[in-house]
């Protein structure tokens, strides 16, 4: 996958506005993005969640390099 589009915060209008900080979206609706709640386990309707950290690195070097220079793949 490519990245779509990416908010540095965002929040959740399907789950009760559940914030979303460093979000990289893909797919439509899917994204990975910063949590604290469940890091790496389902929790919703299949994002991809990493420590907040992470994911400001994560968001940062998507910015850097560019979406169309990012490629997303996810493996069982």
């Amino acid at each position: 996958f490519r990245p779509s589009w990416m908010s540095r915060m965002w929040y959740s209008r399907q789950y009760d506005d559940a914030p979303m900080p460093y979000s990289v979206f893909f797919r439509g609706g899917y994204a990975i993005h910063g949590g604290h709640r469940r890091v790496g386990g389902p929790a919703s309707h299949g994002c991809i969640r990493l420590h907040p950290q992470n994911a400001s690195r994560l968001f940062n070097l998507v910015r850097k390099h560019g979406m169309k220079s990012t490629r997303i793949v996810i493996t069982n």
